[in-house]
C-alpha cells in the first residue's frame, strides 16, 4: 500500500474532535455566539470539557473575563447559520439578531442558550492556565439541556477549508460502557 506524505498543516482535518458547536457567551448586558470546531471531552462524571478558543477572536476576551458560557450542539438544519456566525465577527455584529437565532436565558451562567440548537451546556471555566499560550480552556457542563422532540440529530463536522461531513447512519457494537 502506497503512502504519501501530509501536509502537517492539514493534520486537524484527520482529528476532527466533533461536532462543530457554537459557544455563546454574554457581557455587559450583550449576547455573543461563534462557532467552534475544536472542543473533547475530558471527563465524564462531572462532564469536563476542553475547548479552544483563538485568541484573535471577540469571544477569548470574554470566555476569560466572566469564566461562563453555552456550548449549543446545533444539527445540519443550521449549517448556513453556523457558517455564517463563523465568518463573522461579534465585535461589529449582533450575531444572534444578523443570522435569526434565538438567546434565551440559561439557569446558572449569564451566557444564552441557544434556541434552535439541538442540545445546549451551560458551562463555567474550571481552569485557564492554558489559555494565554494554547487558547486553552477547560470547563465544567453545570447544566445540561436537550431537545426531546429531535430523535436523530445530525450533527456537522469540520474537516477544514469550508469542507464538512454530515452524521449519518448509527451502528450499535457491544459494549461494556454504561
Amino acid at each position: 500500500m502506497a503512502k504519501r506524505t501530509f501536509p502537517l498543516a492539514r493534520v486537524y482535518s484527520l482529528l476532527e474532535p466533533g461536532p462543530v458547536v457554537m459557544l455563546a457567551t454574554a457581557r455587559h448586558g450583550r449576547a455573543n455566539v461563534m462557532t467552534m470546531s475544536w472542543q473533547t471531552m475530558l471527563d465524564f462524571e462531572p462532564p469536563i470539557l476542553g475547548c479552544v478558543v483563538s485568541e484573535r477572536n471577540h469571544t477569548f476576551g470574554i470566555l476569560k473575563a466572566t469564566r461562563e458560557c453555552v456550548i449549543a450542539i446545533p444539527t445540519v438544519e443550521l449549517a448556513d447559520k453556523v457558517v455564517g456566525c463563523g465568518n463573522t465577527s461579534g465585535r461589529t455584529v449582533d450575531k444572534f439578531a444578523a443570522f435569526g437565532l434565538t438567546p434565551v436565558p440559561a439557569s446558572l451562567v449569564a451566557a444564552p442558550l441557544v434556541a434552535e440548537c439541538y442540545a445546549n451546556l451551560e458551562c463555567k471555566v474550571i481552569d485557564a492556565r492554558m489559555a494565554g499560550k494554547y487558547n486553552f480552556f477547560v470547563l465544567e457542563v453545570v447544566k445540561a439541556w436537550i431537545d426531546p422532540t429531535v430523535k436523530d440529530p445530525r450533527t456537522i463536522h469540520h474537516r477544514g477549508k469550508g469542507t464538512f461531513t454530515i452524521d449519518g447512519e448509527t451502528i450499535k457494537l457491544p459494549s461494556r460502557m454504561k
